[in-house]
């Protein structure tokens, strides 16, 4: 692993690719339906945690992408901040989530959107069907970068398609059934709202940096990264914020859940093409209605499918830069020269989800809302606790490298980049501690509330087995970073000093050393 190099290959990826892994990256399918199931209120803190989370996010990955643009982006600058241990144990972290992403919710998700439009599956063709799942996930991550770069091509047109015709549908459904009465009071954001929604519509921002994990690639990262977030962030603000205001303004609140919230929601306002709502709430589908419900089902198969896939893609390559660079185990550092992609890391990666998938189906005894609960939080969480150093990292490397080139800066000057700072790394700290103890701060001091009230569905009166849902993970992936790091105790020994650097200073800078810590 050498110093930077910028320059990708005549192939490599362009704007248009940066921008579809952007959103297929933020916009996940899988969450929507959490989101809307609470209510009004969730679209306020979507809104609050907008402007507060999601735009500085955006701002500092902008400038660790355009002034930092290493192939294995967060690796990259948490090592330059904090120097390799840190920054692989950190890796393995983000890294992990993907794979418990994947084989968890994800093909949870997937599973039941195919038995909801289409088919059954008793018995052991839900594990066939996962192993479908996975295995294309695993082939399309496998796939060079020249095949590979038109699977998020193909999620960002399957959700702008997906989505659009979901919120035409619910304007006929709207005109036809009319609007659920809801007061200004029913938006208002309360403590309560914030404790139970910030970790989900946290996870609905995340995936800024992954366009930057494959740096090397990209035709022109200093440039294509600050614009491709800002085209990414906007569209994705308005592919989530539209069709869960419209899903809030057409049905009743009880008809959503977190696991089949979306697809409820897709079932019942495609009766407007055939089809009815029984009084019990039933809702029965025929002619048109069947038959587009089933082609906005296998839309949304795909945009999960893609959203997995897009961040492994991401991911896997990073990893692979970390055990390249000596933070893990050579042999899972190699990237295939035919079709430049990290193989081994991706079959690794394709082998953990497919084990738990098979855990995740056996353990969760058909309540699949359990899993699915469990599961999204340890991904969410695995990935909040990797951000705080990769978000402090901003701060650290704009002391370290004040002179390295930025082709962006966050505005406001030290002001803007730790009010940036902080507002990230406090966030995802919230984030952790909302997720391992739900219902944080609610009946503490004299309030109102019983915390075991927010425990997650599925796991109602059993806080202690949410918990060591949550905890027993985290520790055995911190536990996996630190045998990574001595299975790559040899390769560091022969690695130079200083095996990845920083980019050169500013062209009026030439004489300062910009070098990383070894």
């Amino acid at each position: 692993m050498t110093s930077v190099d910028s320059t990708a290959p005549a192939h490599g990826l362009r704007r248009l690719d940066v921008l579809a892994m952007l959103l297929c990256a933020i916009v996940g399918l899988d969450t929507l339906g959490s989101v809307a199931a609470n209510g009004p209120e969730g679209l306020t803190w979507m809104a609050v945690l907008g402007l507060l989370f999601f735009l500085p996010y955006g701002l500092v990955i902008a400038e660790l992408g355009s002034a930092f643009p290493a192939e294995g982006g967060p690796y990259v600058w948490t090592k330059l901040a904090f120097g390799r241990f840190a920054a692989g144990i950190n890796q393995v972290f983000y890294w992990i989530n993907n794979p418990i992403w994947l084989g968890g919710s994800l093909c949870v998700v997937a599973i039941t959107t195919f038995e909801a439009f289409f088919h059954p599956l008793p018995g052991a063709w839900k594990y066939l069907a996962g192993a479908v799942f996975i295995g294309a996930a695993g082939l399309a991550v496998h796939s060079s970068v020249v095949i590979g770069r038109w699977v998020p091509i193909v999620g960002a047109l399957a959700r702008v398609a997906l989505l659009g015709f979901f919120v035409v549908s619910l304007v006929v459904y709207a005109l036809r059934n009319g609007l659920q009465p809801l007061s200004l009071g029913d938006y208002a954001p309360t403590y309560l709202g914030l404790v139970a929604l910030t970790p989900v519509i946290v996870f609905n921002y995340m995936g800024f940096e992954i366009p930057s994990t494959a740096a090397g690639e990209m035709a022109d990262p200093r440039r294509d990264v600050p614009a491709a977030l800002l085209r990414g962030g906007l569209g994705s603000a308005v592919l989530y914020g539209v069709p869960i205001l419209g899903t809030l303004l057409v049905l009743p609140r009880d008809q959503l859940g977190s696991l089949t919230g979306f697809i409820d929601a897709c079932r019942a306002v495609f009766t407007v093409y055939g089809g009815h709502i029984a009084e019990d709430g039933t809702i029965v589908l025929t002619g048109a209605g069947a038959l587009l419900a089933k082609v906005a089902a296998a839309g949304l198969i795909v945009g999960l499918l893609t959203s997995g896939t897009a961040w492994a893609m991401g991911l896997s390559r990073a990893q692979a830069v970390a055990c390249a660079d000596g933070a893990g185990p050579r042999w899972l550092g190699e990237i295939d020269a035919r079709r430049g992609t990290p193989t081994r890391v991706n079959l690794v990666s394709t082998a953990i989800a497919a084990l738990v998938m098979v855990v995740s189906l056996s353990l969760s005894a058909g309540d699949g809302q359990a899993y699915f609960t469990a599961g999204i939080s340890l991904a969410i969480s695995a990935t909040a606790i990797s951000y705080l150093l990769t978000f402090s990292s901003f701060i650290a490397l704009r002391r370290k490298f004040p002179h390295v080139e930025r082709p962006y800066r966050v505005p406001f000057g030290s002001l803007g980049a730790w009010t940036a700072t902080v507002l990230t790394v406090g966030t995802m700290g919230f984030t952790v501690l909302a997720l391992i103890w739900p219902g944080l701060g609610v009946g503490w001091f004299g309030t109102a509330g019983d915390p075991a009230a927010y425990l997650p569905a599925g796991f109602e009166g059993r806080r202690a087995a949410y918990t060591a849902t949550q905890l027993v993970p985290v520790a055995l992936i911190l536990t996996l970073g630190c045998v990574f790091y001595a299975l790559g105790t040899r390769h560091r020994r022969e690695l130079p000093a200083s095996s990845i650097t920083a980019p050169a200073p500013a062209p009026s800078d030439r004489g300062v050393t910009a070098d990383a810590p070894s």
